[in-house]
């Protein structure tokens, strides 16, 4: 069943086409990516679907009853409440229903009981229920976790929050609307590699609809089973994900290359016909020119030139010198801020062309790490040393190596006086920066061309040991792939801190993740470290060997455990009796009318119903393996 419908749409602002009829649909369940270079009209189409921008042509049809979420991007501004009430604040219609029953239930005690109010207390229940009104507020409590919040930031008022917190909050909200048509607009933007992980598990089991904007092309494979791409102002589609679409591209390019260069060579040896006919001027020869004229009219007609290639940046690593095979040793590096630790006993080594890559959740200390290598903090404890002729070039993922109040032309010709201003103004070109943008204020730049410029300031250093923090955040995916493909080219070394698992796929030759007490390495990609990870958690607990004793102390240590298990087995035993014994004085009262009827004292009877319980499956799990572990010893004993 189609939830949205796109039909012949355009969009166009002052003249400037963005997109010309596109028609697409998404069907139920369907999990859609949309991607395409920047400028292309990814979050306009999003906006046309919400209602927020007419088409200039064309309409969208929504289905009847399909609510529709979108990722706002500046959530919760204004509000004070805590996170975790913000959060809560989905679930309107459940709170109005708690505070309903908990009226009536006053009204009850108050004895004003009667048959309507019975009757809309149990309506209310079926709806509570219904509406998952039992779980609603755990399950915003993990989605919260699950999203990188940690338990002491549920209480924050959201006034005090970060950007990123609050989108963070913003995507709780929607992953917890219940909407049928999820739009997301670059979700994973301000998660970890860890928290991108959970969103993955949630939207691949999400039974509704999605339509993602993202750069992350991993996150992309992982959820997405049908792919919409903006380019050349019109959409071409496939089923699969990011990589399954790139190749179908592909095959689709060269497929359009082909015939266009048939159908030219057609029209050509057509025309040479027609020459020819023309050349031997018989009237009976004008009706073949009219006939092959007509075909060469049709051709022209339905003749689809290739797509150009977009304009990308052109990335080129050159290093001034080679370094010896020993890059960096770091040895026990420790930071701290006051008393809390950020990393410590920090130990590795980087040698000549690795592509080592340091990852961890957000707030273990990777970019402090990387500011201690290259000098911009002071380590507290531990020492790092660079090998012989190390030249390094920082990328700072805040940009904050840009000065203010410059132009672009001046923030790369003040470190390069030598330069002329066409060798400058040619640097800039091949960063996409043309024309009068180069005079252009770096203050009014996006995140997405400061980042451009500081990849030219890095390029132009000529820099052998490339120190990178997070270089992908503000690029789109042909920037991504363009520098890509300069650092799998570049002689050089990288020291890499990213969350992009597809960039660090295509270039890791070890990963470093980064922990409280050292450092973990592991060789080769980031699916290489994520197998490792998956056979370490399969493998059983190693067991020490036990050390070798003699008869007297090994029988006696055998009776003393023993008597410990026949004390814990009798100890179970009578806590299980007890829980048994209070289930059932709790149980009975639930079916007594002064608690039957009362929805508040159902919810607190059931949960320390539930409580027990659990409590008593504890108690009957440790019964069983102490019996397990006497047989075995009895066993033992007798043999």
């Amino acid at each position: 069943m189609s939830l949205l419908s796109a039909q012949n749409l355009t969009m166009d602002f002052a003249g400037d086409v963005l997109f010309r009829n596109i028609s697409f649909d998404v069907n139920a369940g369907e999990h859609v990516g949309l991607i395409g270079a920047n400028g292309t009209g990814k979050t306009t189409l999003f906006k046309l679907i919400t209602g927020e921008y007419e088409p200039t042509e064309g309409g969208i049809f929504i289905s009847k009853n399909v609510k529709v979420g979108y990722l706002e991007q500046h959530a919760c501004s204004g509000s004070r409440r805590a996170v975790i009430d913000e959060a809560l604040t989905v679930f309107e219609r459940l709170i109005e229903i708690e505070f309903e029953l908990e009226e009536i239930s006053r009204r009850i005690d108050g004895g004003q009981a009667d048959d309507s109010l019975i009757v809309r207390q149990q309506e209310l229940y079926e709806e509570f229920e219904n509406g998952g009104g039992l779980t609603y507020k755990s399950r915003t409590r993990s989605t919260l976790l699950g999203l990188g919040f940690a338990e002491s930031d549920l209480s924050l008022g959201c006034d005090k929050l970060s950007g990123g917190q609050r989108s963070k909050l913003s995507m709780a909200k929607l992953l917890l609307s219940q909407s049928d048509l999820l739009l997301l607009d670059e979700p994973t933007n301000h998660l970890d590699i860890s928290a991108s992980e959970w969103l993955e598990n949630f939207l691949s089991g999400f039974k509704g609809a999605i339509i993602v904007i993202s750069h992350d092309r991993y996150f992309l494979d992982k959820i997405t089973d049908k792919t919409l791409e903006l380019t050349h102002h019109t959409l071409h589609s496939s089923k699969g994900g990011y990589t399954r679409y790139m190749e179908l591209r592909e095959q689709r390019l060269e497929s359009e290359r082909r015939k266009y260069e048939s159908d030219i060579e057609e029209i050509k040896r057509l025309e040479a016909m027609i020459a020819k006919q023309v050349e031997f001027g018989r009237e009976r020869n004008y009706i073949t020119i009219a006939s092959k004229q007509k075909v060469i009219d049709r051709i022209k007609e339905n003749l689809v030139v290739p797509e150009g290639n977009l304009a990308n940046v052109r990335i080129k690593f050159t290093p001034v010198c080679e370094t010896g095979n020993e890059v960096l040793n770091v040895s026990a590096l420790s930071k701290y801020f006051g008393s809390k630790t950020v990393f410590e006993n920090a130990s590795f080594q980087i040698r000549k062309g690795d592509r080592a890559f340091i990852i961890g959740p957000n707030g273990c200390g990777k970019t402090t790490l990387l500011r201690v290598l290259v000098k911009q903090m002071q380590a507290d404890a531990g020492s790092f040393t660079f090998g012989a002729n190390v030249k390094t070039g920082y990328f700072d993922q805040s940009l904050e190596n840009i000065t203010g109040g410059k132009t672009v032309i001046d923030e790369i010709w003040d470190e390069h006086r030598s330069f002329t201003e066409t060798a400058v103004r040619s640097y800039l070109a091949l960063f996409l920066f043309r024309g009068d943008d180069v005079f252009k204020s770096v203050d009014t730049l996006s995140g997405g061309e400061k980042a451009k410029l500081c990849l030219l300031k890095l390029m132009l250093s000529g820099a052998n040991v490339l120190i990178l923090d997070e270089p992908t955040n503000h690029l789109d995916i042909p920037s991504r792939e363009a520098l890509e493909e300069a650092l799998a080219n570049f002689e050089g070394t990288v020291i890499a801190v990213s969350h992009d698992r597809y960039f660090i796929n295509k270039l890791a030759t070890e990963i470093f993740r980064l922990k409280a007490d050292g450092i973990e390495k592991t060789d080769g990609t980031y699916d290489d470290y994520i197998a490792l990870v998956e056979a370490e958690k399969q493998k059983p607990a190693k067991t020490q060997a036990a050390p070798k004793v003699n008869d007297y102390k090994l029988r006696k240590e055998r009776e003393s455990e023993i008597n410990r298990l026949k004390g814990r087995i009798r100890r179970a035993e009578a806590e299980i009796d007890r829980l048994e014994k209070e289930i059932g004085e709790l149980t009975g009262a639930l079916s007594t009318p002064e608690i039957s009827s009362d929805y508040e004292k159902i919810e607190e009877y059931t949960g320390k119903i539930n409580a027990l319980s659990s409590r008593e499956e504890e108690q009957m799990a440790e019964w069983e393996a102490c019996n397990e572990r006497l047989s075995q010893l009895t066993e033992d004993e007798n043999a």
